[in-house]
């Protein structure tokens, strides 16, 4: 039997059933609640993900359908399709034009706010923690670490937030499974461009082998946070758009039997934050100055790495932890080693109809050294001059084995094989720590840019090691930029 289809984009608006039909399906969720629900209080300021004043709150059903797990997103680089069998608050949601929601009076009482541009995007994400959201059981610094505000100053919007009671989001799971969404299959004839716009969701690997044997090419599309900006920032005219964030075996996060991860593609970074933490913490700590609440919210680990960044943030990591990489194309599947994949500048080993299915973090072996650093110019949400993370197996005061990965430091994340050889079947001291450091210039030949000179990027590598050092050393000293409090 066929799947169920639909060309409609169903979705709640404050519990209320909203159909989108013959919509262009690269319009983003800011433009649909703007200009045609009316909802101007989201705002657009960047266009990019970056500032949260279009932040709204996204609900969808739990796996076992007994409620509904509400999420922060920036809707600026959300697709429209993506609201589909969703629930959607905005900041016209809380409050009556009589009664502030406790959110705004705490605003109000504690002058949280000047020219209220941002002000929206502040008080979504605040009602969020309120409601106890993804992400939000973090320090309120954190919390808003992807709103930002010209004016005011944190102080009085974080007093806000601490005067701000608890509250119970509303239920709306009743609602969202009477939606009872199919596979969305839209069209959309793009006068302007000349073209047929598609976009697919399939809810299973077997619909998505449909999908990709019907239109091979396809842009795949997960949680929209680089794939957004293409049309956003770089106006690409995207034809045939394949999304993999409700395919229901991709969603999954498993462990395996040797106590490894198994990360489907399409689980989000706010989903695997805690796993990981658990396995990895050094890897948890960066993982929290990866984007944002809501960026963490909607992009995926697995998608990200199939996009091939060199100054993506995980790679590094999970080269270094030895992670392998779940490759699907129809039925077939193939397993790599992570750091196999990364080619070339903008070239990864994955067909155009490939998909990567998911990644499988290995248990870290006892004893291991494992260090994860981040060097970028603000701590929180920005992208990386240089990422380093370091696995090293010390016995006796003798090192091992080593796994040493940089991202921004090549064309591609990277291991170091010259500084690895250097200190395996070597002491672990503050002498072998200089010459193995020494060892980076043959492996890397950094660039110059706009976050760092390739200068810098060696130093800071080299002494990124040396930190690695100190900080295995018993009363080492402190080290690290204290996180939020």
């Amino acid at each position: 039997m066929a799947p169920p289809m639909t060309d409609v984009v169903r979705f709640l608006l404050d519990g209320e059933a909203r159909d989108l039909r013959g919509i262009d399906p690269t319009r983003t969720v800011l433009e649909v609640l703007r200009n045609d629900l009316r909802r101007t209080g989201t705002k657009e300021g960047c266009a990019e993900g970056d500032c949260g004043a279009c932040t709204v709150l996204v609900g969808d059903l739990a796996d076992d359908e007994s409620g509904v797990r509400w999420r922060a997103v920036n809707a600026c680089i959300q697709f429209a399709p993506m609201l589909r069998g969703k629930a959607v608050m905005t900041v016209e949601s809380l409050g009556t034009a009589d009664t502030l929601h406790p959110v705004q009076q705490a605003m109000v009482d504690h002058h949280g706010s000047q020219c209220g541009f941002c002000t929206p995007g502040i008080i979504m994400s605040l009602y969020g923690r309120a409601v106890g959201a993804s992400g939000t059981d973090a320090p309120v610094a954190e919390v808003l670490a992807g709103n930002l505000c010209r004016c005011t100053g944190y102080g009085p919007i974080i007093a806000a937030a601490e005067a701000t009671p608890s509250e119970t989001a509303p239920d709306v799971a009743e609602g969202l499974k009477a939606l009872a969404p199919g596979m969305l299959s839209l069209e959309y004839e793009d006068a302007l461009a000349g073209m047929t716009r598609r976009w697919i969701t399939p809810r299973n690997l077997d619909e998505l082998a449909q999908a990709t044997a019907a239109y091979p090419n396809p842009t795949f599309v997960c949680g929209a946070t680089d794939v957004g900006l293409w049309v956003t920032k770089q106006r690409r005219a995207l034809e045939t758009v394949i999304s993999l964030s409700e395919v229901a075996e991709l969603k999954t996060m498993t462990r395996e039997a040797d106590g490894g991860l198994r990360i489907g593609a399409a689980v989000t970074y706010a989903a695997a934050l805690n796993a990981l933490s658990q396995m990895y913490p050094d890897l948890g700590a960066m993982m929290r100055r990866l984007g944002s609440v809501q960026v963490r919210n909607a992009g995926a680990i697995g998608a990200n790495i199939a996009n091939g960044s060199p100054i993506g943030d995980m790679p590094p990591a999970l080269i270094a932890a030895g992670a392998s990489l779940v490759l699907r194309r129809g039925d077939t599947q193939r397993t790599m080693p992570l750091e196999d994949f990364f080619l070339a500048y903008g070239k990864q080993d994955r067909a155009a109809d490939e998909i990567v299915e998911a990644v499988i973090a290995p248990p870290p072996k006892p004893g291991v050294l494992f260090k994860v650093y981040k060097i970028s110019k603000r701590f929180d949400q920005d992208i990386s001059a240089l990422c380093a993370a370091f696995a090293l197996e010390i016995v006796g005061g003798t090192v091992r084995s080593a796994r040493i990965a940089f991202g921004g430091m090549a064309a591609t994340p990277k291991r170091a094989p010259a500084c690895e050889a250097v200190l395996i079947g070597k002491p672990w001291t503050a002498e072998t720590v200089e010459i193995a450091a020494a060892a980076l210039a043959r492996d890397f030949t950094p660039l110059s840019d706009m976050r760092a000179s390739a200068a810098y990027r060696m130093l800071a590598a080299q002494n990124l090691l040396r930190k690695a050092f100190i900080e295995s050393q018993a009363g080492a000293v402190e080290t690290r930029v204290l996180e939020h409090g």
